[in-house]
């Protein structure tokens, strides 16, 4: 153990990581007052993180999901605003243009709870007046992509709600947006950040609000997954993003850059974080009933539709992502376009820099008045203690000493896996292993990855984990183009672990690489019909 002691002795010399986060005082919750649920749910969040009493606003809300926008405006926006008025918490006045808006404001972070309506839907258009015909005439075709598009997260809307006179179409621009300081400095009186404890059941909300303040304590550690589908370079780049700032800090990262999205019951295990795109509903390591994230776990998925609802949890990915186990997630209600939501790369940065979960979520977004919404905890800091503060638990040992490495050997690589593969073997620590492997793999170096992965393999007692390195190798033969030695690797590893829900993940790629000959055709039955595309893309319009 004298390998990992001298780790951990390394990083009780570094200065603290905390960043500053806005104070409970300055936090509203707001409640669906026809909800007894909703009353509950806000009280347990207010004692959680000791908010005052006086900061819970219940308002008489329809108990829906989707609402109009007039109903958005008398129920939510018109008696928010009088709220805060009534209790002295803003002051407004209207600018040059006439536009009202908050010149000081003593909330910065507003918290929905469930049971307050999640979307404002699109507001019907009045159909044009007929032609010289007397039929109905087309609509007038806009070049402008947001025209007559209205529909929003409530979320979303409420950032922004202090401030009336501006158009309802089309999103608002977000001046928190790529910001590196807490709100609580910042001079945007105007803007409340806005996250929202919502599920499929209260008891996962619960949950959620639990295992943020729990994990705070030690700090977020464990594997993370990035699944890149190279759908669209600019998604794309956020997901590579995320995983190099995972290697420059010593987080062990799996990184799938193959077209299709993770298979079927993929052995994701120790998952503290993930970041994936691009499938409508929930799939893949998902799928799999043994699966569930580590407590505290950040994880999201980009699509379009991400966020539509959240009771059920076998659709989308939001709910889904929750009730697997995640503490936080973002997501998106309707189409957002891939350039007006939020941006992985920088989210990722920010919470790894100690800035709270709604510090970091609006700073990687674009826009208010639009389709983003931010679930859990607003003041969860899943890394504040990435310096190797707060305390120490058993199974967060071997990512401790990984984050150890990385900083008393940034500049010497070689230095750095010489120390993990020490500490492995002493500590028979088979994360430690895999996470050379994966540097290495990162660093194209196949072959000494190969051997870390057998390795780990040695000292993995989770035959899930042993599986998790074999699917390294057969990747690196998939990716340089060996697809008889992927094939051979796969089935061999089909042979050797038998009926486990997780070689699920083995036959999917076999189906890829060897899929089965097509039966043979029925010459009485005629083809079927294409069938239109399903899902809408996340792209620039």
């Amino acid at each position: 153990m004298r390998s990992a002691a001298l780790i951990f002795l390394l990083m009780a010399v570094l200065p603290p990581w905390v960043r500053a986060a806005p104070e409970p005082e300055s936090v509203a919750i707001l409640y669906n007052l026809k909800s007894p649920e909703s009353r509950r749910l806000a009280q347990f969040y207010r004692e959680a993180r000791g908010i005052p009493a006086a900061n819970l606003i219940a308002l008489d809300m329809p108990l829906s999901q989707d609402i109009s926008r007039e109903e958005y405006e008398k129920s939510i926006a018109t008696p928010l605003r009088e709220e805060f008025e009534t209790r002295g918490w803003w002051k407004r006045s209207k600018d040059r243009e006439g536009v009202t808006l908050p010149v000081s404001n003593r909330i910065r972070v507003l918290v929905t709870i469930r049971g307050v309506p999640l979307r404002i839907r699109q507001t019907p258009k009045p159909a044009p007046p007929p032609g010289p015909d007397g039929k109905p005439a087309a609509p007038a075709a806009s070049k402008d992509p947001f025209s007559g598009h209205d529909e929003a997260s409530v979320d979303s809307e409420l950032a922004m709600f202090g401030v009336e006179g501006v158009p309802m179409e089309g999103g608002l621009q977000n001046k928190y947006y790529k910001a590196d300081r807490s709100i609580a400095g910042a001079e945007f009186p105007f803007l409340v950040l806005t996250a929202r404890i919502d599920a499929a059941s209260a008891s996962t909300c619960e949950r959620m609000i639990r295992d943020a303040v729990e994990t705070e304590k030690s700090g977020l550690w464990g594997m993370s997954y990035v699944d890149i589908a190279n759908k669209f370079p600019q998604g794309d780049q956020w997901l590579e993003a995320v995983a190099r700032e995972n290697l420059r800090v010593g987080i062990p990262t799996v990184v799938d850059r193959f077209n299709d999205t993770l298979p079927k019951n993929y052995p994701m295990n120790e998952a503290a974080l993930y970041h994936g795109w691009y499938d409508w509903n929930v799939s893949g390591p998902f799928l799999n009933p043994r699966f569930h994230f580590r407590k505290g776990a950040v994880a999201m998925h980009l699509h379009s539709f991400s966020a539509e609802q959240l009771a059920n949890p076998s659709k989308n990915w939001s709910a889904a992502l929750l009730e697997r186990g995640a503490a936080v997630t973002i997501g998106n209600v309707f189409e957002p376009y891939l350039h007006l939501t939020h941006d992985f790369g920088i989210l990722h940065q920010r919470l790894l820099a100690g800035h709270t979960w709604v510090e970091a979520c609006w700073m990687s977004m674009p826009v208010t008045s639009w389709q983003g919404v931010v679930l859990g905890d607003p003041l969860y800091q899943p890394f504040r203690h990435l310096d190797g503060t707060g305390e120490v638990r058993d199974d967060d040992a071997a990512f401790r000493a990984m984050r150890a490495a990385m900083l008393r050997w940034s500049r010497d690589p070689d230095e750095r896996l010489r120390q993990l593969e020490t500490a492995a073997g002493r500590m028979r620590a088979g994360p430690l292993a895999e996470a050379a492997g994966l540097d290495l793999l990162e660093n194209r170096r196949d072959a000494e990855a190969v051997a870390r992965f057998q390795t780990a393999k040695s000292l993995y007692a989770a035959t899930e984990d042993k599986l998790r390195q074999d699917f390294h190798i057969i990747a690196i033969d998939r990716a340089a183009g060996r697809k008889d030695l992927a094939v051979r690797g796969l089935r061999d590893a089909r042979a050797k672990y038998g009926i486990i829900p997780e070689t699920a993940a083995l036959d999917s790629w076999l189906d890829i690489l060897d899929p089965p000959p097509p039966p043979p055709a029925d010459p009485g039955k005629a083809p079927a019909a294409p069938q239109p595309a399903g899902e809408p893309s996340l792209k620039k319009p």
